[in-house]
């Protein structure tokens, strides 16, 4: 098949720094074209992914996030270059609404954010001609009424990240810094358990500044460190020597891709049973699903009794980008053949 893949112009494909989409695309289009598919990849100028790549934008967008400017015109260039593909898999928000001026291009997107207010009624006027994948069962459980082609969990290369010991002594957060992400229950749940705790955390917007400045940053010491937006690199460096990653959410999450980067390391993580978190963390095996922060500090404590090599098992086995794209490439097949296939709706 040609398949044409659009990214939103928010970041580059693969992120230098934070971007879990930017990531999970980069995984789809290699593992696609590896499969023996045409690929194209419509980003952003300063995106290295190594498939047949094109843009509009010379640099991702990464100071307007969300702006609608930018995307719009990301996304009129993009449909003018990928119009002779057999399907268009969209990742951004306002493509696969823009998509309805070309009735005999397919197009499937990717809801990778949380089914709120605004995106439940965008994407109730598009579900039913644009078929649309989830990346768990905890985000559709929302909103029973959408029709949902796919859920199709996440998945990385295993061999893409480095077996680590864990000898590193610490407990890591990686995300965003937001309350939304819980660095303030991280912090709780090491201090309780008496280690240290390092957040590698996105720190750009206002928002974020002042949910450090007050909640973050009064805690900071020699054991509590944060160490800003940190590169890939070190990155899997953090991951790779940390005893465990708290992922301390308490919202519905859609799914979480520093989990599965935390296991492909060999680090067991410490969650509570929100949103997907359920769906990544084998209870007893990859991990714990903990009820409080006190109960995290107390499963810091019995993360040595985990097999680092049974949570990287769970990465080279199920959360795996084959699994991941042979899941995509039967959904596209299908679609493209004129079946416009939907899983059946949760009870």
């Amino acid at each position: 098949m040609r398949i044409a893949v659009v990214a939103p112009p928010w970041a580059p494909v693969p992120p230098a720094l934070y971007g879990g989409i930017e990531l999970v695309v980069d995984r789809l289009c290699v593992g696609m074209q590896k499969a023996g598919h045409d690929v194209v990849l419509f980003t952003t100028g300063d995106s290295t992914c190594p498939v047949r790549r094109e843009w509009a934008l010379e640099v991702s967008e990464g100071q307007r996030i969300g702006m609608a400017v930018p995307e719009l015109r990301h996304v009129m260039a993009a449909y003018d270059a990928v119009r002779d593909a057999d399907i268009v898999h969209d990742h951004s928000i306002m493509g696969p609404v823009y998509a309805e001026r070309f009735p005999d291009l397919p197009v499937v997107t990717t809801i990778h954010g949380p089914f709120n207010d605004e995106l439940t009624d965008l994407y109730s006027r598009i579900a039913g001609r644009v078929p649309i994948i989830a990346i768990s069962h905890a985000q559709r459980k929302p909103v029973p009424q959408i029709p949902i082609a796919r859920v199709i969990h996440h998945g990385l290369d295993v061999e893409d990240f480095p077996f680590g010991a864990g000898d590193g002594g610490y407990c890591l957060f990686l995300g965003r810094m937001s309350p939304d992400k819980g660095a303030h229950r991280a912090i709780e749940a090491a201090e309780k358990a008496n280690v240290p705790l390092l957040m590698a955390a996105k720190m750009r917007e206002a928002w974020e500044f002042e949910y450090f400045e007050e909640m973050v940053k009064p805690h900071l010491n020699d054991d509590i460190q944060y160490l800003g937006e940190v590169p890939h690199e070190h990155k899997l460096e953090l991951l790779a020597g940390a005893r465990a990653l708290l992922f301390p959410i308490r919202w519905n999450e859609p799914f979480g891709m520093v989990m599965i980067e935390a296991l492909a390391c060999g680090t067991p993580v410490l969650a509570f049973p929100e949103g997907a978190a359920p769906e990544v963390v084998d209870d007893g095996r990859t991990g714990f699903l903990c009820h409080d922060e006190t109960d995290m500090a107390q499963a810091i404590a019995r993360v040595g009794t985990l097999s680092r090599a049974d949570c990287r098992a769970a990465v080279a086995g199920y959360f795996s980008t084959d699994r991941m794209v042979s899941e995509h490439i039967a959904l596209f097949e299908d679609i493209v053949a004129g079946r416009h296939p939907r899983e059946p709706r949760p009870a």
